[in-house]
């Protein structure tokens, strides 16, 4: 993998400022990004800005402030125009799904595909096509070399990976292509939505809860932030910046080459605009097996990047301040009071001369003491549910504390969604409840099957940093 060029943005490029950082309409103070990024604008800078907080590059100035908001998580890519589909071959990898191969295909007319054959019992086919051609591999050696195998023999600029059990959506590989005309993005993927609609809760579990779904939010991917990967279900790579999957892992491959992307100094972006459908699982059983398939992979990526897959990642002071809250008594709530207090301080102090700095600093924290609150259920309810199991059978305090959590952040996680997207089918809140709580269990049953075949305990261990 080479690093990203010296070459910058192109001229004609956009970039819009992310609505969420401005407050009251107010261009000159933006404050957001993850973390959390307090930008004052110059009067130069507001004057390569538009009403609506898009700035187009034209020269160095604007090309320096574009490239300055897109790194701070501030404002997102609008890129003109990108690299032809010629440019692009698409691979498959496949083992023993001819039907969903065939039904692919079908969805890429007059792409350059190849497809690799991951030693299926029944050799798969490939239509008598000049634009589609067929690699088998006479050992499985999972999706990762397949995919490998097919990018060495692409030889192209551009290579996307979908995997069978995917379909595109119209214009997809379009709407991707065009965030490479950023010379430093390395990565793209689309969102991953459910193929089919019918089935009944599980099926609307799958369909709208897959670990697969980064939600509907764009932004760029970076690990400890809300897009921390994107699935190699479907995702676009320049070349140039590809590191190549891992071959020694059957799991978290993608996680994996998108956080050694970002290492590299190469930028991953997920843009939901563009839609791939996958043909989720739609039997409890194949879900909750999955889930267990995917936790074994975090003893994997602990031992690879050391301390990006921990269970919980918080600084002293707000892990301190969390536990104190959590303790429900006069004593802790003097503490996290305490604590919040200093936190207030520290966000308050960068956002002078911010209007409305206080209400700012104390919707922040409210957020940080929230998702600290959240970190510390999901670690009991999914990570550490083995060790909880052996307190709930000692400790009736535990066993009351756990039941609340379980009902606590259910309904709170089905409400985030709810809100995130009004509009879009929901899984009721009781069905939500039994089947997330069963998602966590399969997950943290694979984590802990991981952690012991490693006999590696990082995956387990939380970082809390000064």
């Amino acid at each position: 993998m080479t690093p990203p060029p010296v070459t910058d943005l192109p001229i004609g490029f956009q970039v819009q400022i992310d609505r969420r950082t401005i407050r009251r309409g107010d261009l000159r103070n933006l404050v957001g990004g993850s973390p959390l990024r307090v930008l004052k604008l110059s009067d130069a800078a507001l004057g390569m800005t538009s009403a609506d907080g898009r700035v187009e590059v034209h020269d160095a100035g604007t090309r320096a402030f574009a490239r300055k908001l897109l790194d701070a998580g501030i404002a997102h890519p609008r890129p003109m125009s990108g690299p032809c589909e010629t440019e692009v071959t698409v691979v498959i990898p496949a083992h023993e799904n001819q039907s969903g191969v065939d039904r692919l295909l079908a969805a890429l007319p007059g792409l350059r595909v190849i497809v690799v054959d991951d030693a299926s019992a029944t050799p798969l086919t490939v239509p008598d096509d000049d634009h589609v051609s067929l690699i088998r591999l006479e050992e499985n050696s999972g999706p990762a070399a397949a995919r490998n195998a097919g990018f060495d023999a692409a030889g192209t600029a551009f290579v996307a990976f979908l995997d069978s059990d995917t379909v595109p959506r119209d214009d997809w590989l379009m709407m991707l292509l065009s965030h490479f005309s950023d010379p430093t993005v390395g990565i793209v993927a689309p969102r991953i939505v459910g193929l089919d609609a019918a089935g009944g809760a599980v099926a609307a579990y799958a369909n709208r809860y897959s670990s697969l779904d980064m939600g509907p939010d764009e932004g760029p991917v970076r690990p400890g932030t809300p897009i921390a990967y994107v699935p190699s279900a479907a995702m676009v790579v320049r070349a140039a910046a590809f590191g190549r999957f891992d071959e020694s892992l059957r799991v978290a491959e993608d996680v994996d080459l998108c956080w050694r992307t970002h290492a590299d100094g190469w930028t991953v972006r997920y843009d939901p605009i563009a839609h791939v459908a996958h043909d989720h699982r739609q039997s409890l059983r194949a879900l909750l097996d999955r889930r267990r398939f995917y936790g074994t992979g975090a003893a994997e990526l602990a031992g690879r990047h050391a301390g990006l897959a921990a269970p919980v990642q918080s600084s002293a002071v707000l892990a301190v301040a969390v536990l104190a809250l959590l303790s429900r008594t006069r004593a802790g709530l003097a503490v996290a009071t305490i604590l919040s207090g200093w936190i207030f301080s520290r966000i308050r102090r960068p956002l002078a001369g911010v209007p409305a700095r206080d209400a700012i600093a104390a919707r922040n924290v409210g957020r940080a003491l929230g998702y600290g609150v959240l970190q510390v259920w999901s670690a009991a309810l999914r990570h550490y549910w083995p060790l909880s199991v052996i307190a709930l059978l000692v400790s009736p305090r535990y066993r009351r504390w756990f039941a609340e959590a379980a009902a606590a952040e259910a309904a709170v996680m089905w409400l985030r969604s709810r809100i995130a997207e009004p509009t879009s089918p929901m899984v009721g809140p009781i069905e939500y409840s039994v089947l997330h709580r069963l998602d966590d269990f399969a997950y943290g049953l694979g984590l802990w099957q991981g952690v012991l075949a490693r006999r590696d305990w990082s995956a387990l261990r939380p970082v809390i940093t000064r």
